[in-house]
């Protein structure tokens, strides 16, 4: 039987993170935010994000149960990839204007594979965490909660600074999903 030491270490060390995890949220968030976002698809983002980091450690957990770390670096460079072409996407469109269309967080398409590219590291993580036996509930539901809420947070604060950043918000939002990709991949 564990001890309170053990829970309440376990329970901190997933707190941290899941912190983690949510920095990637809330960074694609502030990107987005630049742009410009209503309140109601804040609300939708955020809960599809928080979804996402359910899903994937979950996913991540069980096959942690079968295979060995190979998996987790190959899923945390994918991420980190994503986000970067997310990021010269983004800063392209803004340069090109119109000309360009960038990746619509409207739609069922681009939300998912928005929710999906921050979500992907939390996969990595599931497979070392379903070697070590975490708490299986008490991790995805700090992943999935913390995940939402940072997104909606990065989400308020980008659009709250995006109208005195102007026709350059999706560009320093490009610029930010880059440098977190970058920071991903290295």
């Amino acid at each position: 039987m564990w001890d309170a030491h053990a829970i309440i270490g376990q329970a901190l060390t997933l707190l941290f993170i899941a912190l983690a995890l949510g920095f990637d949220a809330f960074s694609l968030g502030l990107g987005i935010g630049l742009k410009g976002i209503r309140l109601r698809d804040i609300a939708k983002m955020g809960f599809v994000i928080g979804l996402f980091h359910v899903l994937m450690p979950l996913g991540g957990v069980w096959t942690g149960h079968l295979v060995s770390g190979l998996l987790g670096k190959m899923a945390t460079t994918a991420a980190g990839v994503l986000l970067v072409l997310l990021g010269v996407h983004m800063m392209y469109s803004s340069f090109r204007g119109e000309e360009v269309r960038s990746l619509d967080h409207r739609s069922l398409w681009g939300l998912l594979v928005l929710a999906f590219s921050v979500s992907v590291d939390a996969f990595s993580v599931g497979i070392t965490l379903g070697v070590f036996s975490a708490n299986l509930w008490l991790t995805v539901a700090l992943f999935g909660i913390l995940g939402g809420l940072m997104s909606m947070l990065g989400l308020l604060l980008g659009r709250k600074v995006s109208g005195n950043l102007g026709e350059y918000g999706e560009a320093c939002g490009g610029a930010i999903l880059f440098i977190f990709g970058i920071l991903f991949i290295l």
